[in-house]
């Protein structure tokens, strides 16, 4: 089997949709012939920060060296501060962005749409493609 390379992805999403994050994590992990490491912010492991300044440094610390940012992209990152912050980042550092739209969702929010790389549906197969054919 050839040596498979390794994607260094963030996922950028909201903490409150935890499920949909731990969905695409599952996802990656189980996509056969793919390998990846987890560059998110999960809330189940959250940065210890004393100050939005802080954290926005270990954001972008952790976006620059990444290879792609997925975001998902239901109509609450319209509203999140964080995932605009994860966006222009990525766009500062000329990463491609993957919007992931959840299932069911019908509109994309603009910050995704206008700064997406590729926009994919809620399927696995989908996610993987748009990584391997984006991803630097």
């Amino acid at each position: 089997m050839p040596h498979l390379r390794n994607y260094r992805l963030l996922i950028s999403h909201s903490w409150s949709y935890g499920e949909q994050y731990n969905r695409v994590v599952d996802w990656l992990d189980d996509y056969p012939y793919f390998k990846w490491s987890d560059h998110s912010i999960s809330a189940d492991n959250p940065y210890d920060s004393s100050s939005d300044t802080e954290l926005k440094e270990k954001i972008t610390n952790q976006i620059s060296g990444c290879n792609a940012v997925i975001v998902i992209s239901g109509m609450y990152a319209s509203y999140s501060k964080w995932i605009d912050y994860e966006v222009s980042e990525a766009v500062r550092f000329g990463k491609p962005i993957i919007g992931l739209q959840p299932w069911g969702n019908e509109r994309t929010p603009a910050i995704v749409s206008e700064n997406a790389t590729a926009l994919v549906g809620w399927n696995s197969t989908g996610l993987v493609n748009a990584i391997r054919d984006y991803a630097l």
